[in-house]
């Protein structure tokens, strides 16, 4: 997208453009940014199910399978690292590791460091069928990164998002 250009109108300029009719004294330039980004979180999670439900996995699956996998090998953790990584209460996670066991793309197993524990371990369905899924949500990811932006534009809003990130995210804020 060149700089020489207008800018489009989108959703939230309409209504940026309502709160300035019945609000003009407020500053919405923070309603812009975070409405945007709310708005391309939905769509690209629209379009990521849509990736992933081709290959039978939606993105609760794929989240469980992909924290194996970012684990690197063995592709093993405890269904407690697992919740924990993904923020999923015990119950969630035991849903969704009983539905990826039932298609053998994990296993579960007795830890052999705790009597009382149990490992979860990708299988070799689950190592290529995630390998595949991340091929596709990237895929997508990136046909919509550079349908927009080339890639000096795509580094500096990685830049900024990640300052924005990591001062939303800092404690006590």
């Amino acid at each position: 997208m060149s700089s020489q250009h207008p800018p489009r109108e989108d959703p939230v300029d309409a209504i940026i453009g309502q709160w300035a009719t019945v609000r003009p004294d407020l500053d919405t330039a923070a309603m812009e940014v975070f409405g945007r980004i709310s708005r391309l979180a939905r769509a690209m999670t629209d379009r990521m199910e849509t990736a992933y439900g081709a290959l039978g996995i939606g993105r609760g699956e794929f989240d469980v399978l992909a924290t194996l996998r970012r684990s690197g090998e063995p592709y093993t953790l405890s269904p407690r690292q697992l919740s924990a990584t993904l923020m999923l209460t015990t119950g969630g996670m035991t849903g969704r590791l009983d539905k990826l066991e039932r298609a053998a793309l994990l296993r579960r197993s007795p830890d052999p460091h705790d009597r009382r524990g149990l490992q979860v371990t990708l299988t070799e369905k689950g190592l290529d069928l995630v390998d595949r899924a991340v091929g596709a949500g990237l895929a997508v990811q990136t046909e919509a990164l550079t349908a927009a932006l080339n890639a000096e534009q795509a580094g500096r809003l990685a830049d900024l998002l990640r300052e924005l990130l990591v001062v939303t995210e800092s404690p006590g804020r």
